[in-house]
């Protein structure tokens, strides 16, 4: 018997492989691929899928694993951080996308329940796409990604009563008001359940698990977890997409959130192919090709009225030209909700076959856009504010930026100052050094959230963007003597240090970076020094490994300095490493281990080192002893070993392990 789903799958993979590598060639991005493998496979295509329905089961999935893994990284914490700009942000620009498509459908002759209808359905964008492109840069905690986040985040929870409101619409249903209450402490219950699971519940799970040592047990948990928890949401009437956030949430403030997300991340990215295949699936394209002008116009309407709406919000919210200008160039989109609340639609008889072919082509074309507009919003917004903006509109724009610092006095009188960009953890813990050393400094910062943490605690901050002209002029920029910059956006900080560096050329400045590569462009640009987490973990790593070679503690701080001043190149290039610690990084053949004692009838329970003959029948040193959680560090010939010691040995590795089966066998 032939397994048609396992065939519809092959040939959808398989295809899109053969896509993705033209469009590579290309230079054109993968989300595009996997639709355009929709369109050739599905319906209106070639007709080769068979199983369309179980494909759309399998791109839920996708969906579910995509809004898991966001939890995760976004934490409880980043949530309540930014829960200002989900509640308001989402709210104007949700609110504003409605009213603004409901009375342009309407002049057009739509009823008023199918315009507002309309409006729904546009005021959804991509999770999916947006946040994925985001992870990929690296920019779902920069000022911008926590913005389209927040916005994306209440999209999500909107979306659910927007699925309750459709039949109202008609004329439909009836008892709405108890239906919404009933909705409203639905939400209450599942957060309430979700909250306790994370904190009691779900740590104990793990630690439980994590002892077994198993990584199939751990996988399997992860995915339970994630499973369950959509089940259980979706159960109470809300969407799967949210149970697998509130999943994630629940894991990410757990120590092991970083290996559930590394394993997870494989499932991920096969299932949300299969979302953007489906989504291409639907696409009628003889409908299309006959329509293309119309549609063309329609999705061009929709993509500058989003942006639009978008760009105001974040305006009214108080952030910088060129942060509208990001936002509004990444969320401009039709969303994978909208598709669901279409076939509401639909079903209730508030669109037609024809509105909903004219829906799907602009959402995919929207959609298929969105990742050439992200990948170049940061260019274009230079482009707008330097060139093409109105030199009195771009004035007023930053003034705008600028009003809220006025309330901080000062800055523009400090000399010898250092300016620290970004109250991240890099940013705050520096703002602390720096107060403990009575060095006078100031912070630019651009999350409010951050900002407000700050003022708390009576921080000298400013907002603003760094890379603006006015920002730096009244941080006093040319008076300091070090700025750092503690930012993880790439781009942004490039253009900083490049405006800095029109300012002074006697400040020292210091940039963090994610990666090694982005050295070179950063020091030719006017940094002083470039500081990359990709290897100086692995500079920490490297020198505590010295230290367990028993390694000089002067001489493992002379080899940091000697790959620092090189600029990472000797970590880059491993034939460096030849002839320069070869014989300060071990005593050859031997090592130091930890083994346990904890077999009650053991021999050497209850004698002391000596009695215990280590030394003259295995060769071992006994260093230390952990003791119920005390370190015993002072040992001697004396000192008695008791059960469940963990001995710290130093000795030959084959004498070490004829100790271990000693140790299990006596």
């Amino acid at each position: 018997m032939e397994f048609q789903l396992l065939k519809d799958i092959v040939i959808i993979l398989g295809l899109s492989v053969l896509v993705i590598l033209v469009l590579h060639k290309l230079k054109i991005p993968t989300i595009l691929g996997f639709l355009i493998t929709g369109m050739i496979a599905g319906p209106y295509g070639f007709n080769l899928i068979e199983s369309s329905h179980e494909v759309e089961r399998l791109s839920e999935m996708g969906i579910i694993f995509l809004l898991f893994v966001i939890g995760i990284e976004f934490s409880l914490k980043g949530m309540l951080s930014i829960r200002t700009t989900v509640i308001w942000g989402g709210l104007m620009q949700v609110g504003g996308t409605i009213c603004a498509a409901a009375l342009i459908t309407y002049s057009f002759g739509m009823s008023f329940n199918e315009a507002v209808f309309i409006g729904f359905l546009f005021a959804l964008s991509s999770t999916a796409i947006v946040l994925k492109i985001l992870q990929e840069k690296g920019e779902s905690s920069s000022p911008h990604g926590r913005i389209l986040i927040a916005i994306l985040i209440f999209q999500d929870l909107v979306v659910v009563p927007m699925m309750l409101i459709t039949p109202i619409l008609t004329g439909q249903s009836e008892g709405m008001g108890k239906i919404v209450f009933l909705l409203l402490v639905k939400v209450v219950a599942v957060i309430g359940a979700v909250l306790l699971l994370g904190r009691f519940v779900i740590p104990i799970v793990f630690r439980l698990v994590v002892k077994t040592k198993s990584k199939e047990l751990f996988l399997l948990t992860v995915i339970v977890i994630c499973f369950a928890t959509a089940w259980f949401t979706s159960s109470f009437g809300l969407s799967l997409a949210l149970g697998a956030f509130f999943a994630g949430l629940i894991i990410s403030e757990s120590d092991y959130s970083h290996q559930a997300t590394a394993n997870i991340q494989p499932f991920r990215e096969i299932f949300i192919s299969f979302f953007f295949v489906s989504i291409g699936m639907l696409l009628n394209l003889q409908f299309f090709l006959a329509n293309i002008l119309m549609i063309v116009l329609l999705t061009t309407s929709v993509i500058i009225l989003k942006a639009l709406i978008v760009a105001l919000t974040v305006y009214i919210l108080k952030y910088p030209p060129r942060i509208i200008i990001i936002s509004a160039l990444s969320i401009f989109q039709v969303g994978e909700f909208a598709f669901l609340l279409s076939t509401s639609g639909l079903m209730h008889g508030l669109l037609s076959e024809t509105v909903y072919q004219y829906f799907l082509a602009i959402s995919i074309i929207s959609m298929g856009v969105t990742p050439f507009a992200m990948a170049y919003a940061s260019r274009i917004s230079d482009i707008l504010l330097k060139s093409l903006l109105p030199k009195g509109i771009r004035t007023r724009l930053e003034r705008m930026t600028f009003s809220k610092t006025k309330t901080e006095q000062g800055h523009e009188k400090r000399e010898n100052h250092l300016v620290i960009i970004g109250y991240g953890i890099n940013g705050e813990n520096l703002a602390k050094a720096a107060k403990e050393a009575d060095i006078p400094y100031v912070i630019i910062e651009l999350d409010p959230a951050m900002i407000s943490k700050a003022r708390k605690r009576g921080e000298p901050i400013v907002f603003g963007d760094a890379s603006n002209e006015t920002i730096l002029k009244h941080i006093g920029i040319q008076r300091s003597r070090v700025v750092v910059v503690a930012i993880s956006d790439a781009k942004t900080t490039k253009r900083i240090v490049s405006q800095i560096r029109t300012f002074t050329d006697t400040t020292y400045i210091i940039v963090r970076t994610r990666y090694v590569k982005e050295i070179e462009e950063n020091l030719k640009l006017g940094a002083d020094e470039v500081i990359p987490e990709e290897f100086e973990t692995s500079v920490e790593i490297f020198a505590r490994v010295l230290k367990k070679y028993l390694v000089p503690s002067d001489e493992i701080q002379a080899f940091i300095n000697h790959i620092r001043e090189g600029n990472y190149e000797m970590l880059r290039n491993l034939q460096d490493f030849k002839g320069v610690w070869q014989q300060q990084l071990h005593i050859p053949d031997m090592e130091i281990a930890a083994l346990p004692v904890h077999q009650e009838n053991n021999k050497i329970v209850g004698r002391s080192i000596h009695e215990s003959k280590l030394r003259s029948n295995f060769g071992i040193t006994v260093l230390a002893i952990m003791r119920e959680e005390i370190f015993l560090s002072d040992v001697n010939q004396d000192t008695i070993i008791q059960q469940d010691d963990l001995l710290y040995l130093f000795g030959q590795p084959s004498k070490i392990a004829q100790l271990n089966e000693f140790l299990k066998l006596s």
